[in-house]
């Protein structure tokens, strides 16, 4: 069936829809332009600097204190000494981000309660056409180390990406394509840090040299960890406590088989033109990493290890143009050939396989008087295939399209700002053919009383169609501990949301508030079903609805502030969620958090003194145990000489009250928690 009657990448519809898109921006243009150009431009906002600017869900650039959109941002300086690990553990503990804590070699961010196919991962704006979002084990094919920024959006009002970001979205943006030549000529780093819990070190490197109007980039990293120390037995007490049985002992130990390596290189090549580039790239992922755990469902006792490969290619550029409202054009797009394989012991169990391509095109308008917007397509053709004893998703070819507008009227003190998008969706499988058709749209309002403040409220629907798992699965699914059971009937699922945000800069004091609430129609959750097949409980994927409510908080009070290189500052962050569903509460839903932190900087001394209290969580689904809260402390302390770059020493110690952490999303739990106390030191050299 894959070989044939696969749908044109655009069908009738979506060609409609994009003509309709067309039409709106440019009626839109003419309609707005003599209101807009009547008018005087807003007040820039001070204190905005080029790296304020946000690309993620906004293609035409907005500042994190001037949208309603919900966003953090880890850049270059943060993520130079960022811990050696996963995507999902270095974004935890961001406002409403958590991680699927699934040991060191596969976490995936969690945002707003929710984890898997509605959290999208992007590499530069394109997807990783990875295995990623299957299953809780599988590596995120996107490495922390290689990115020099990542954007995360919270929530569902994400038009630009499509129905897969309907809970959130993480970009993970690196410079391996130069859209502008380095100063001087040439730019570079070195990274090497070491950590004590696991016995682990890592080493990265980077280069970018400009020749003329072209820029060569390179890159590696490789990093290495064995088992990591645990303050407690791996399996919990509730674990024990529901077997009928008593912990033996409170010592800890090393996890079992939760080690992890990883290598990635790469390089790209650039030609940067007086308005705009256009590049491509290349890059390798290799990596192999156990995971704990397995021993314990009754299967063989060999342990669990996965070994992937990823070769990733890349073209991207964009251009200033004069065509309308449209001044600049931006295009990217990738390939991807990925491969893992699921070892027991020596033998290789499963092989997954997933390969293929994404494009996306945006044409962004110049900003007249406050007035900004953007038009768009994206397309996807992704083959997916599983073969051996775990292959419980049969091979399926997946092919979307979409297109979108956004539009954002800034009069300084009010101003509105929404989006439109249309996705079709085609599943074809050895089982049965889906198609999936969506309309997506949000709006939001927001207020500034004054230059300090901002205060915004949204609406947003978005429409998910169902993936391969949720629709064909049939069989055992060792990571989830279910034999798994799909629906080919399943319908799209809708998320309808209210979001209010506030935005507060006092100078000394400044606090960032979002309160949301998201209703979904035909909510797809994985319900047991009592029954029992390959020795496992059986789980079916139904639709209910659900509902989650929630906040998250973020405030700064600046102390002290002498200068660029003195300052003291007192922050504070707190989340909670809730979710429910009409068969009772939703799963795996992490329970609230807070952190306090001190952070100063002394001349060539900085560092930070942190507190996190995460609370217990005891509203649980069917067949799900309560998880108990844990508090910890964390330190850091960096020095450096140089502002601008040049030499970078620093010291970590995290968890250094050696808590049990257990995190409440992760489905390993009870069988495998968070490292302990660790000691990590590094150094960076840019140059």
């Amino acid at each position: 069936m894959l070989s044939h009657n696969i749908p044109a990448l655009f069908p009738d519809t979506l060609r409609s829809a994009m003509c309709k898109l067309v039409l709106f921006s440019a009626v839109s243009w003419m309609a707005l332009s003599s209101v807009v150009l009547a008018q005087d431009p807003p007040a820039a906002e001070a204190g905005d600097r080029l790296d304020d600017i946000i690309v993620t869900g906004a293609p035409y650039g907005v500042t994190r204190r001037a949208t309603t959109l919900a966003l953090e941002v880890l850049d270059e300086t943060e993520l130079a000494t960022a811990p050696p690990s996963t995507l999902g553990d270095v974004l935890n503990g961001l406002p409403g981000v958590r991680t699927t804590a699934f040991a060191a070699g596969a976490s995936r961010p969690v945002i707003r309660g929710l984890a898997g196919p509605r959290v999208l991962v992007l590499s530069n704006g394109v997807g990783l056409i990875d295995a990623s979002g299957l299953s809780p084990d599988h590596q995120v094919a996107a490495d922390p180390a290689d990115a020099s920024r990542i954007e995360v959006l919270r929530g569902p009002s994400t038009l630009a990406y499509g129905g897969t970001a309907i809970g959130g979205v993480v970009n993970v943006i690196d410079d391996r394509i130069a859209s502008v030549a380095p100063e001087g000529g040439r730019d570079g780093r070195i990274g090497l840090q070491s950590t004590r819990v696991d016995g682990g070190w890592a080493a990265s490197a980077d280069l970018s040299a400009a020749v003329g109007p072209l820029v060569v980039s390179l890159e590696g990293q490789r990093r290495e960890a064995g088992d990591y120390a645990i303050p407690q037995p791996a399996e919990s007490r509730r674990l024990h406590e529901a077997e009928g049985e008593t912990l033996e002992t409170l010592e800890g130990g090393d996890l079992e088989n939760s080690f992890s390596n990883v290598s990635v290189y790469g390089g790209g090549l650039s030609w940067i033109g007086a308005d705009g580039f256009v590049g491509l790239s290349v890059r390798r992922t290799e990596s192999d990493y156990g995971v704990p755990g397995h021993a314990h469902e009754g299967h063989d006792d060999a342990a669990v290890t996965i070994g992937l490969q990823q070769t990733r290619y890349d073209l991207r550029g964009e251009w200033g143009l004069d065509i309308g409202p449209f001044a600049r054009i931006r295009a990217s797009g990738g390939y991807a050939d990925y491969q893992h394989g699921e070892l027991e012991g020596d033998e290789v169990g499963t092989r997954f396989l997933s390969d293929g391509w994404e494009g996306r095109v945006e044409l962004v308008q110049a900003n007249i008087n406050g007035w900004q917007g953007a038009i768009g397509a994206q397309v996807l053709r992704r083959d997916f295939d599983a073969i051996g004893d775990e292959a419980y998703v049969p091979r399926t070819r997946i092919t979307e399209a979409g297109a979108f507008v956004l539009q954002r009227l800034d009069r300084g003190r009010v101003g509105v700002e929404g989006g439109l998008r249309f996705d079709h969706r085609r599943l074809d499988s050895l089982v049965a053919e889906r198609r999936f058709e969506n309309v997506s749209a949000s709006l939001g309002l927001f207020y500034r009383p004054d230059g300090d403040w901002f205060v915004g409220l949204s609406l947003a629907s978005s429409g998910r169609g169902p993936t391969e798992a949720e629709l064909f699965a049939d069989g055992p699914h060792a990571a989830t501990r279910a034999y798994e059971v799909g629906d080919p009937d399943l319908r799209s699922e809708r998320a309808n949301s209210i979001e209010g945000t506030l935005h507060v800069d006092l100078g000394a004091v400044s606090t960032d508030l979002h309160l949301y609430h998201a209703r979904y129609d035909g909510f797809i959750d994985l319900a047991p079903t009592g029954g029992e097949a390959d020795d496992l409980p059986v789980f079916a994927y139904v639709q209910t609805d659900a509902r989650f409510t929630g906040f998250e908080v973020e405030a700064t009070w600046r102390l002290w502030d002498e200068g660029d290189r003195r300052s003291l500052r007192l922050e504070a962050a707190g989340d909670h969620v809730r979710g429910d569903t009409d068969l009772g509460p939703a799963a795996r839903i992490p329970p609230w958090s807070a952190t306090a932190r001190v952070v100063m900087q002394f001349d060539a001394w900085s560092g930070r003194l942190e507190l996190r209290e995460v609370g217990a969580q005891d509203r649980v689904a069917a067949l799900e145990l309560p998880t108990d809260g844990y508090r910890t402390l964390n330190a850091f302390l960096a020095w450096s000489p140089d502002p601008e770059g040049g030499l970078l020493v620093y010291a970590e110690g995290r968890n250094l009250n050696d808590a049990e952490v257990r995190e409440h999303a992760s489905f390993l739990k009870d069988l495998a928690p968070s490292p302990g106390r660790n000691l990590r030191l590094g150094v960076v050299y840019r140059f």
